[in-house]
């Protein structure tokens, strides 16, 4: 989005194209026989000239922020124009990939003060979410951040503050919350497909190495190739030490264990299918019992949260779990029961269950009708207790819509689906599930307010 003569022009034609989708079929007309059209407009655009562009830059050039870009870059009209990273071998390899005439840098000051970048993906570990964020929106740029939005439950406040005062476009990167999953399974659960919300609940597994943050240490990794000091920001200094850089999910300073990493996903899609703004008291336990390799965040978590009445769902509970050495299989699933049936919601899929046995109201009528059956119990024709809706062949995923959709804000399109209020509301008890963890206590918070309750 930026031409020599300024940026004015280029935004002048984003806000023109509001209404051109990226390309025809790239998002089904339909998953299955039963689901609606995805609402996401999916016109030909014209084609975009070199300097129609929403020129991006990466911060943070590791696994996610590699993902992140190259999804970003399947968006028609989205340039790669700079990159910052605290390790030389990630900047090399961007350069590598995207060419040599990509800017690189270690510092992410840099990155924002270019008049040339339009938007910023933000995908560094969780300690430095907030204050780039908060600088990024500050200098006029549009953030995309990787969840959780925030490293400690005090921050939110400054990034949704950040976020009011400025016109730039913030997504927060749980990228299921533009699925076709999360978007059928709230159309259902509006119908009242499951009946009256009683009790939800997720579970994440991982089975592989890589799954429990093993990532890879290069071996030229040293002080000398990595801003070690950088990294550490205001956390206790100590030697260079390769594992807390690279593998940054297994330490509290700089991540938000497996309730930051996993739980968030979790959340965010069960706020947006039913209209919560959160629970009001969190509980958690679990343990380190299997990579005892001196992470120093639980490899197992159970957390159990009470959502209180709203005008959009009644009270409810969920629970969640996470094992990070699952002996069977991979799984991940969020489950929402109801008194007439359940939704399990996957990115790709919804599979609804229900119960017909017993009509959802006037029980008392139903027991006296079986007590005083007539002689000839005709069977009925019942519709089939599953139904399973599945994402038509070719759907390009939910990581491909949520950037499409952060795209689409950006050039004056519909609202994103995850801005830094949601975002915050989704981080807030999963960063809470950490601290009743560590505290060995229940945390009461007020989820419309965004604040600690004693």
């Amino acid at each position: 989005m930026n031409k020599k003569s300024g940026s004015g022009s280029r935004r002048n034609f984003i806000g023109k194209v509001t209404k051109a989708a990226v390309m025809a079929g790239l998002v089904p007309n339909s998953v299955s026989a039963l689901v609606s059209k995805n609402e996401i407009e999916m016109k030909r655009a014209a084609p975009f000239s070199p300097n129609d562009q929403i020129q991006i830059a990466l911060i943070g050039a590791g696994g996610m922020g590699n993902a992140d870009l190259s999804t970003a870059l399947t968006v028609p009209g989205v340039k790669l124009i700079a990159a910052c990273d605290l390790y030389d071998g990630r900047l090399a390899d961007i350069k590598k990939k995207y060419g040599n005439d990509i800017v690189t840098t270690k510092d992410y000051g840099e990155i924002l003060s270019r008049k040339d970048i339009d938007a910023v993906i933000v995908a560094t570990p969780d300690h430095w979410h907030k204050d780039i964020t908060v600088a990024a929106l500050n200098n006029g740029k549009s953030v995309y951040c990787e969840k959780p939005m925030v490293h400690d439950i005090t921050e939110g406040p400054a990034v949704v503050d950040a976020h009011s005062k400025n016109k730039s476009i913030l997504q927060i990167g749980s990228q299921g919350m533009s699925s076709l999953g999360n978007e059928k399974a709230k159309e259902l659960f509006e119908a009242g497909a499951i009946g009256k919300l009683n009790y939800a609940e997720g579970f994440w597994a991982r089975n592989t190495p890589g799954g429990a943050w093993q990532y890879d240490m290069p071996a030229d990794a040293s002080d000398k190739t990595v801003d070690w000091k950088r990294f550490l920001k205001n956390y206790p200094d100590r030697p260079f030490d390769p594992k807390r850089f690279f593998r940054w999910r297994c330490f509290r300073d700089y991540g938000t264990g497996v309730s930051g990493d996993l739980f968030v996903h979790l959340f965010s899609s069960l706020h947006y299918i039913v209209s919560s703004q959160g629970p009001n008291k969190i509980m958690a336990t679990g343990g380190l019992r299997y990579w005892k390799d001196g992470r120093d965040v639980p490899d197992i978590l159970l957390g159990m949260f009470d959502y209180p009445q709203t005008e959009k769902h009644p009270d409810f509970n969920l629970s969640l779990r996470v094992n990070f050495v699952d002996g069977t299989a991979d799984s991940t699933y969020l489950r929402l029961v109801g008194n007439e049936g359940s939704l399990i919601v996957e990115w790709d899929k919804v599979t609804l269950t229900k119960n017909f046995s017993y009509p959802p109201v006037d029980y008392a009528n139903v027991l006296k009708g079986q007590q005083y059956a007539p002689d000839y119990d005709r069977k009925k024709m019942n519709p089939p207790e599953v139904t399973v809706f599945k994402a038509e062949d070719g759907y390009k995923g939910a990581h491909f819509d949520h950037f499409y959709n952060w795209a689409r804000a950006i050039r004056g399109g519909k609202p994103v689906v995850e801005d830094a209020l949601f975002g915050y509301r989704a981080a807030a008890p999963a960063l809470l599930c950490n601290d009743s963890y560590f505290q060995e206590k229940p945390i009461k918070w007020d989820p419309v307010k965004l604040k600690l309750l004693s």
